[in-house]
């Protein structure tokens, strides 16, 4: 599979990238509703998402040797 694939981009960017959305919204939602854990989600949704980006660059960096 190369990095250049649709479903290397789908499998590895935008899945994960949608979960990390997903974490920064609820974590937003709760701050505003002035809830118990709503920095906790929104500092994982943003830790999240930047693993999703360097594991996105380790892959097409590695893939894009061989």
């Amino acid at each position: 599979m190369s990095p250049n694939d649709p479903q290397f981009l789908y499998m590895i960017l935008v899945l994960p990238s949608l979960f990390g959305l997903t974490l920064i919204g609820e974590g937003i939602n709760k701050i505003l509703h002035e809830e118990n854990g709503g920095f906790l989600n929104l500092i994982f949704g943003i830790l999240f998402i930047g693993v999703v980006v360097f594991a996105y660059f380790f892959f097409s960096t590695m893939m894009g040797k061989t």
